[in-house]
């Protein structure tokens, strides 16, 4: 049995799981699925083909799975995918995605509170806070854990990293390390997430082994991929520093912080292949 207002508008087709709630003037759309114990608030709005995890709440005037704000969106068949036991506060917008098939993703037991913005083709982990007016831009992938604070956009196909705290106005212009710490704009990486790690039960060796690593990327003026050479050859191997090393070694927009050295580094090998060019050609 569902609870479901009379005033409110759920069209046929709609998947109800059992114990669902649906208040007053609240809009369901026919492609959308709601599993068990899901919570549609009043005046929420619900479109597309949505499909929202058991025991997750969606506050009242937050809009999912309505159409991508993407230009390039031609009419293809998208998703978007909702978790387990998350909060979707009041007024947040979860867009669906762009390119056929492709899916919006939010975990389970994430809170994003009011006002957030997820677009087109993001991916957020599970365990993920966003606080007061956060926005991602489309193609954004946010890991496990990680916090953002309010206010903070976050650019296209950047990524942040799991067990990381972004604070509040920061501007997020390239990928956020896991386990880290930081805010500003231009942002600036203050070390590990110490309260973080501790608070999940880090031990005190892997936050040691987890600190050595953040020293050697961002505090011996070595490349980024010298510093990798280093971590791999000079801090025991666990699971987190391997997912670390992983993180920096895929990184497609740069780590934060590191776009100086990265520059450089860009700068030498175009001057690099010019000089070969010229030899080439006498």
């Amino acid at each position: 049995m569902s609870n479901i207002h009379p005033s409110a508008i759920v069209e046929p087709g709609a998947k109800i799981g059992s114990n669902v709630t649906i208040e007053a003037y609240a809009v369901v759309k026919g492609n959308v699925t709601l599993h068990d114990n899901v919570v549609i608030k009043s005046f929420a709005y619900i479109d597309g083909n949505t499909t929202i995890g058991e025991g997750t709440v969606i506050w009242p005037s937050a809009s999912i799975g309505t159409k991508t704000q993407d230009l390039k969106f031609k009419g293809e068949t998208t998703y978007v995918v909702i978790g387990k036991n998350c909060e979707i506060r009041e007024f947040v917008t979860i867009n669906s995605s762009c390119q056929e098939g492709s899916v919006v993703r939010v975990g389970d037991n994430c809170l994003l509170m009011a006002y957030c913005h997820v677009a087109h083709n993001c991916e957020i982990g599970n365990h993920v806070i966003m606080a007061n007016g956060a926005m991602l831009a489309g193609h954004v992938i946010v890991e496990d854990f990680a916090i953002i604070g309010g206010m903070t956009p976050v650019h296209q196909f950047s990524k942040i990293g799991k067990y990381s705290m972004v604070g509040g106005l920061s501007r997020i212009s390239n990928d956020v390390p896991p386990f880290t710490i930081g805010a500003g704009s231009p942002y600036k990486v203050g070390g590990l997430n110490i309260v973080g790690l501790k608070r999940h039960n880090f031990s005190l060796e892997i936050r040691k082994s987890l600190a050595k690593a953040f020293k050697i990327t961002y505090r011996s003026g070595l490349r980024l991929s010298e510093a990798l050479d280093v971590i791999e050859n000079e801090i025991p191997a666990n699971e987190h520093i391997e997912h670390w090393v992983e993180f920096c070694k895929t990184s497609k927009r740069g780590l934060i912080g590191l776009q100086g050295i990265t520059q450089s580094q860009h700068e030498e090998e175009e001057i690099s292949e010019l000089e070969e060019l010229l030899e080439e050609k006498g």
